[in-house]
């Protein structure tokens, strides 16, 4: 399932996590006219994406001018060229594309005149075993669920995870990040705890899991201690740290992805 991709808003409730992470402070820019990449590789065979735009004032309406025109190529360690082809106004992709395990892929952006790069690797895949629903416990609703997802963290890897949560089609707005800092090793239940779509009895749940990398990690990392909510995509009008230098906001990442759907009982 493909990531939409969409900017992420300032929640201005902060998720507790439990976690030992530093604790990394997001600048909130209200200044515009910033490049933003979104670009996504990922283990699938299928269409690849790029995203280019320019942000506006995090007080502004979110309209987000396109960047039409750039030269966008993708390169591996085995000489492998990709160049991107761009289609609607500041989409950029390729078809029939997929990144391979232990493969490094690295981006080059190219609009008026300035070249902007970001490296990105993608890890070792670690199986989504299992998806179940739970009474939500926290909430007063006692027909209220919650979704727990359940992998076993391979030893010694130093792995790290992104999840995106679908209701019913409907992405949920929260950032759910997770590594093996405590459970490297182990069987591993990591609750997806959202307050964005109640889920019910009746309701198609789908959870995509991405295996990534240290830096895109970070990146989510921050965004949800931060508190930040908004469909996963995901640029804010903050400056977490990032892959892409020069800076501008945005991400590049390769990562694998699988996903399991059930019907909530």
């Amino acid at each position: 399932m493909k990531t939409p991709l969409f900017y992420l808003m300032l929640s201005l409730i902060l998720l507790t996590v439990s976690s030992c992470d530093k604790v990394i402070d997001v600048r909130l820019d209200n200044d515009s006219d910033k490049l933003v990449i979104e670009g996504n590789i990922t283990n699938v065979s299928g269409t690849q994406t790029i995203k280019l735009n320019t942000n506006v004032a995090f007080s502004n309406t979110n309209t987000y001018p396109s960047v039409t025109g750039a030269q966008v190529k993708v390169n591996d360690q085995y000489g492998n060229v990709y160049a991107f082809q761009e289609g609607s106004p500041g989409i950029y992709t390729i078809p029939k594309m997929a990144g391979i395990t232990g493969g490094v892929y690295k981006l080059s952006v190219t609009t008026k005149g300035k070249t902007y790069e970001a490296s990105s690797k993608i890890p070792v895949q670690v199986a989504l075993d299992n998806v179940r629903a739970f009474k939500d416990n926290f909430s007063t609703d006692e027909n209220k669920k919650k979704i727990t997802v359940y992998y076993t963290d391979p030893k010694g890897l130093g792995n790290q995870y992104n999840f995106l949560l679908y209701v019913n089609d409907v992405q949920v707005k929260r950032v759910f990040a997770n590594n093996d800092d405590f459970t490297d090793g182990n069987k591993v239940a990591f609750d997806l705890a959202q307050d964005d779509i109640s889920i019910y009895a009746g309701d198609k749940v789908t959870v995509e899991m991405q295996s990534v990398d240290k830096t895109m990690y970070t990146y989510w990392y921050t965004l949800m201690q931060q508190g930040f909510k908004g469909p996963i995509g995901g640029v804010t009008p903050s400056n977490p740290p990032n892959n892409i230098t020069p800076e501008v906001l945005g991400y590049f990442s390769a990562h694998t992805i699988q996903t399991k759907t059930i019907t909530v009982k």
